[in-house]
């Protein structure tokens, strides 16, 4: 089984240009292909991590990635799936978060001895000249074609700005500047940038005349239809100090039973073979699944060690519950304590275990906070200075989330 032919199995193939010539070249390691990443925050998340895999599959096969980080497209943000316009942020921001980016990259992709390349569209869409963009470019682009595409129809029911309209044809520039720099004959990304992708393929076939090609990949949705690696108190990040270890492996650990198979097969390097006599499991056999998925993708993003903690972590707790030595925690200072204790919302926010006060009030009235196996259900309680008497307490929120708060 080639390559291509395996991203099919695995469910990842959405749509392509020409099926025939990607598979070509795909299967012969002969694809330059590019992903852009806009860093519109410190952080890779798990809607980036789809895109990573396809990246390292392809380069285990063969092919040559280019991570293009987009300091440049960041400055006018992509309106695609989205009702409003993004915020605006400053060229430090985006500089620092360009920066976090490749730190994450590094760890994944394989950047040595020219094997990928990694790229920030900054270094060519701040220096073009609008005049030159406008007569170089912009004759390349029909306004009706740009106003049916999908990426647009969200905003234009609300208004769409002048400046995200350009979006669209800066991502074709990026093709188009990557394939004349790099010989990059590939684009990749999620299904929702379908549009702007057939841009970039047909810039580079009005102004130089080659064909270049596009693939999609699904988007990585439970079975309700909803995006993953949403939690409610945010994204599930790929950076530790953002998403613990240990947050992250219980991410997957707790994927509903009709998405467990499909993670493995998109998100794991785990053979076919193998996910295939996974997916006869039944019940709560399913549960032996979710942790080889959960082991598996913190393996991938945090390595063995931490991998390894987290599920002793998560074994512990749900056996015996004795162990806590590699669960979550957050320290206190007397300076938290209002004279003999903390009150319980004051914890739960310090612990960042509720995105707000009032759903931690939701929470706590619904039953979904324990501390220490006492359960809460006072919005108002406290918790003593005596009760960290062994260091610590535990908080339980939910049925399958723990943290330590450690005085």
């Amino acid at each position: 089984m080639g390559v291509y032919e395996e991203l099919v199995a695995r469910g990842l193939i959405a749509q392509v240009t020409d099926e025939e010539e990607i598979k070509e070249l795909v299967n012969n390691g002969k694809a330059v292909f590019y992903i852009g990443f806009d860093p519109t925050a410190d952080s890779l998340h798990v809607g980036h991590f789809m895109a990573l895999c396809l990246m390292k599959r392809l380069q285990m096969a063969g092919n040559k990635p280019i991570a293009l980080i987009g300091g440049g497209t960041a400055m006018i943000g992509d309106p695609s799936g989205r009702t409003d316009m993004r915020q605006m942020m400053t060229t430090e921001t985006i500089q620092h978060n360009v920066d976090c980016f490749k730190k994450q990259m590094e760890r994944f992709i394989d950047f040595s001895d020219g094997k990928a390349l990694m790229v920030n569209n900054a270094d060519w869409l701040l220096d073009l000249n609008y005049v030159d963009v406008l007569r170089e470019v912009g004759a390349c682009f029909s306004v009706n074609n740009m106003l049916r595409a999908e990426c647009y129809k969200q905003r234009m029911e609300k208004g769409l700005s002048f400046l995200e309209f350009n979006y669209m044809i800066m991502q074709s520039y990026d093709f188009y500047a990557l394939y004349k720099k790099y010989g990059c004959n590939m684009q990749f990304g999620g299904d929702d940038q379908w549009s702007n992708m057939l841009g970039g393929t047909e810039l580079i076939r009005r102004k130089l005349g080659k064909d270049a090609y596009a693939m999609t990949i699904n988007l990585l949705l439970n079975s309700e239809g909803k995006k993953m690696g949403k939690t409610q108190s945010g994204a599930v990040w790929l950076s530790a100090e953002k998403t613990s270890p240990y947050d992250f492996y219980q991410y997957w650990r707790n994927v509903a039973d009709e998405d467990v198979i499909k993670c493995l097969k998109m998100l794991t390097f785990l053979p076919l073979e193998q996910i295939d006599e996974l997916a006869k499991l039944e019940g709560s056999e399913l549960n032996k699944a979710k942790e080889i998925l959960a082991y598996e993708v913190t393996n991938l993003i945090h390595g063995k060690e931490e991998a390894d903690k987290a599920q002793e972590a998560a074994r512990a707790l749900f056996g015996s519950g004795a162990n806590t030595d590699n669960m979550p925690s957050t320290e206190l200072t007397d300076a938290d304590f209002t004279g003999d204790g903390i009150a319980i919302l004051d914890l739960l926010t310090k612990c960042a275990l509720i995105p707000s006060k009032g759903e931690g009030r939701r929470l706590i009235q619904q039953g979904g906070v324990a501390v220490d196996d006492e359960k809460v259900t006072d919005v108002y309680a406290n918790v003593p200075k005596s009760a960290f008497e062994k260091g610590y307490v535990v908080i339980k929120k939910g049925k399958k989330k723990f943290h330590k708060a450690v005085l």
